[in-house]
């Protein structure tokens, strides 16, 4: 494996390692969305021009729950948040240990595993979106 490809598998580890310990530090929101405010963001722009939640809202807030342990939460607060969470859990090890190694522990990823997995998240993510829109 290119010395350049190690870089960025180790660097790309760490950063999914960093946002985890992030969310864990976090306070999850009670409503379900805005822990990301405690972060100093602003609050959602589709919340406040139009008063509903966009696809993206509650993903910090599953992120924290997520690494809180309190899953059936973290899946409540959006569900493609928090399989994006699970997959950076389970993602971070095994890029760190591919850079170490210098070569791909246990398999290198295939587009077609890649694509299904983005195609995935999309679905989940959306499709929880919709769900929410019409509770």
């Amino acid at each position: 494996m290119p010395r350049i490809q190690r870089w960025m598998l180790a660097f790309a580890g760490s950063g999914l390692i960093l946002l985890l310990v992030t969310a864990a530090a976090l306070q999850p929101d009670p409503a379900g969305y805005g822990t990301h405010r405690r972060l100093g963001l602003p609050p959602c722009t589709m919340v406040a021009l139009y008063g509903i939640r966009c696809p993206a809202c509650g993903m910090t807030t599953s992120w924290s729950c997520l690494m809180r342990g309190e899953w059936m939460r973290g899946v409540h607060a959006n569900a493609g948040g928090f399989l994006m969470g699970l997959l950076a859990a389970a993602a971070s090890p095994w890029l760190l240990a591919s850079a170490l190694r210098g070569r791909w522990w246990i398999g290198c990823p295939n587009e077609w595993l890649v694509l299904g997995t983005g195609l995935l998240l999309i679905v989940v993510t959306l499709g929880d979106w919709v769900v929410r829109i019409y509770r």
